[in-house]
């Protein structure tokens, strides 16, 4: 007979891992969005593990573990957690978890806690700091460690890139125009703090304000939660494993794709009707005709290459970012290498989406027009020949094959048989 678990977590994409996971480990694996829900289940059904989240809309989970503790009193209960710390963990304990497990998380790494918590069936009731002080040395809080290149390698192909596969479409589309949006703000942000910036302390510095400013943008998508179409370019490593088919991956990038340029182009509408632009007597609207300007005007082979320096330096800002389990380390991950591919002059699509648009608006719309410039050249059709098709090319290729395959072929490639 099966051993069973119950799985409640407001993240489909957990759910899915989870079922993937313990499917093909000898579970019948039930799950649910709704804490109330669980509850019910735990109440009507036996079950020999429970995983539980921390936080979920309207619910905290710990009291949801205390009402397990009520409810299942012979179920193994496993708190996870996306954001965890030694206080949260010792307090899960202390109302009846069996286990803590930081999130993200590999398959070996839950697997082992699972196997380990289903093993402790306590019976007996329990003082809640008592127990916990007499349990430390034997359930001790699993590492806060940031994790290394390997397992953050194991993690992207065996987790994250399989649960973007098959996260449900409508769910990719809301929040990839969320990520469209975000890297939106930081063009928006980057913009708004260097307009008017002095001539006399040097070009050098001002990219380096802008690029700063900038990196507000990819933390708002790693660490609030979004689809960027630039960083799932790291799948590519789920399908070198045979995890998932290109097929899917494929599908997957055209629709996060289509939802950025949606969310980006819905910002730079904001930024027009809002008339922000007119700060400076105009000038950050002028500076932002001139940035779209140039960038339509780039040639094919310049846009292409700095797309993909772009796009390696973005993913490995992922990457990183993947490899620490505390908020401020998944800060300091992303900034300096998003404030190094903008300082630098690199081309992202996502965030030409939100700056093209934006100068034509303006100098279709509110008729900013730089003195000494053609503006006619400022058109649509040149907006996605001369530069988003030759920087979304760059920027695939920067990502998938210098982070996703380099790094599949630094450690998940399989080793021939001698």
């Amino acid at each position: 007979m099966k051993e069973r678990m119950l799985v409640i977590d407001d993240d489909t994409a957990v759910l899915l891992s989870c079922e993937a996971i313990f499917g093909n480990n000898g579970f019948e694996v039930e799950t649910t969005v709704d804490p109330r829900e669980g509850l019910e289940l735990s109440t009507k059904k036996h079950y020999n593990v429970i995983l539980c989240d921390w936080k979920m809309p309207g619910f905290n989970g710990l009291d949801v573990i205390a009402e397990l503790e009520e409810r299942a009193p012979d179920s193994a209960v496993v708190m996870f957690s996306g954001y965890p710390s030694v206080d949260r963990a010792t307090e899960a304990i202390k109302r009846g978890a069996m286990d803590f497990l930081a999130k993200p998380f590999t398959p070996d790494e839950i697997i082992a806690v699972v196997q380990k918590a289903a093993g402790r069936k306590l019976k007996q009731e329990k003082k809640a700091f008592t127990r916990f002080e007499k349990m430390w040395d034997k359930f001790p809080i699993p590492s806060m460690d940031d994790k290394g290149p390997k397992i953050i390698a194991e993690t992207v192909a065996q987790n994250v890139g399989v649960a973007k596969a098959n996260s449900p479409w409508m769910s990719l589309f809301v929040l990839g125009i969320l990520a469209g949006a975000y890297i939106g703000f930081g063009g928006l942000f980057s913009a708004s703090v260097t307009f008017d910036f002095s001539p006399v302390l040097g070009l050098g510095l001002k990219k380096l304000v802008t690029g700063a400013a900038f990196s507000i943008g990819l933390m708002l998508v790693v660490i609030a939660g979004a689809e960027l179409f630039t960083g799932n370019s790291l799948m590519v490593s789920s399908v070198m494993i045979g995890e998932v088919t290109w097929k899917k991956v494929l599908a997957k990038w055209a629709l996060v794709y289509a939802a950025n340029f949606i969310g980006s182009v819905f910002l730079a509408l904001l930024f027009y009707f809002s008339g922000l632009w007119k700060a400076g007597n105009g000038l950050l609207g002028e500076t932002a005709v001139k940035a779209a300007y140039v960038k339509v005007h780039l040639g094919w082979m310049e846009a292409f290459v700095r797309a993909v320096g772009c796009n390696w330096m973005v993913c490995l800002a992922v990457w990183m970012a993947l490899a620490s389990r505390q908020v401020i380390g998944k800060i300091f991950a992303i900034f300096f290498p998003i404030m190094g591919f903008v300082a630098i002059g690199f081309e992202h699509c996502v965030a030409n989406m939100y700056f093209i648009p934006a100068g034509i608006f303006l100098n279709h719309w509110a008729g900013i027009s730089p003195s000494g410039l053609d503006m006619t050249t400022l058109t649509w059709t040149s907006f996605i020949v001369n530069n988003l098709i030759p920087v979304t090319i760059g920027n695939t290729i920067g990502g998938v094959v210098f982070v996703g395959l380099g790094y599949w072929g630094a450690y998940l490639r399989p080793i021939p048989a001698r």
